[in-house]
């Protein structure tokens, strides 16, 4: 073979770059020889991806959900790959911050829009059977979902509704024991936090409040407060933002509610989440108002904040009956 000037100047690149480590290239390139090449299946661990899905029960539809929730594991990991990205860029810019948002709402669109595969691929019969395998698990217990909504706004954004007035000012860890969710994990009866709840605070407590504090200053509305001030043009920024907000605070959660309402609604009394959590008050938008970027919005979008999509899911129940 010829050794091109093409190939010499890769081999001097080369041989600089092992020998600023103090390595010997001749070493390295014997490695590359006795390698095997790189195979598709290996290199995504495809085998060990495909072994991941451990059904409770023998109901065939339960692999189905057991997939689909890993999917959206994995779309959340590549959104918190992005927070990181935006949070920890040494010197972010508008459209840096932009094209990074356009990715994380890329993901959550791919989310919204194929939940229907889920919820129109499983038999009711089945889920309503092998769901109760799954005591005390819930999506609910979905820490990178929360990793999510702490990179996005300012933690008070996400305390319940009644407490983020009185608690703006509070320290961080007094605002966790008031954050929106907790509430929706209470015991229907008996108003008790749910074990499904303590689980989830036992295992995820400690990286929360960590990353709260470290987000703090570094937070999606808090950086675009500091671009806005320095001057930067903001415009397509905000546009990415008010999608993001929609996507993880209106169309995210009633996915979810619509499926609970097609699994578990029943008449006189709707069925219980596996996790207790009550469903009917925690999913609908209009009744957390939880909303990431409250200074993007007029007063009006605020107050019909997610009304209208539950509202017509409520009259397609009463149509149905």
């Amino acid at each position: 073979m010829e050794l091109t000037p093409q190939i010499k100047e890769k081999l001097t690149l080369l041989q600089e770059k092992y020998e600023a480590m103090g390595q010997d290239m001749v070493s390295y390139l014997d490695g590359l020889l006795y390698a095997d090449f790189l195979t598709y299946w290996d290199y995504i661990h495809l085998d060990t991806l495909l072994s991941l899905q451990s059904p409770k029960t023998p109901f065939p539809d339960e692999e189905i959900f057991i997939m689909y929730h890993q999917i959206t594991e994995l779309y959340f990991k590549l959104s918190l790959h992005e927070c990181k990205q935006i949070a920890e860029h040494e010197n972010l810019t508008a459209k840096f911050f932009t094209e990074r948002v356009k990715r994380i709402n890329a993901y959550f669109n791919a989310l919204t829009t194929s939940f229907e595969v889920m919820v129109n691929g499983m038999e009711k019969e089945q889920f309503l059977k092998f769901r109760m395998s799954l005591l005390p698990a819930s999506g609910f217990q979905s820490g990178q979902y929360r990793m999510i909504e702490i990179s996005a706004t300012d933690f008070t954004q996400l305390l319940d509704k009644s407490k983020r007035k009185e608690l703006a000012n509070a320290n961080i860890e007094e605002k966790f024991e008031y954050i929106y969710w907790k509430a929706g994990a209470t015991e229907l009866a008996s108003g008790k936090q749910t074990l499904t709840l303590k689980q989830f605070i036992n295992k995820y407590a400690t990286q929360f409040l960590a990353l709260a504090k470290e987000r703090e200053h570094t937070n999606f509305a808090s950086l675009y407060k500091q671009l806005e001030a320095k001057g930067e043009d903001v415009s397509s920024l905000a546009e990415e933002l008010r999608k993001l907000d929609l996507y993880v605070n209106v169309e995210w959660p009633l996915s979810h509610y619509k499926s609970a309402v097609r699994y578990l609604e029943k008449d006189p009394v709707d069925i219980a989440a596996t996790g207790g959590t009550n469903w009917q008050k925690y999913l609908p938008p209009r009744f957390q108002k939880r909303i990431f970027y409250p200074f993007l919005w007029t007063e009006e979008q605020m107050n019909e904040w997610g009304k209208g999509w539950v509202l017509s899911v409520l009259q397609t129940l009463k149509n149905k009956h």
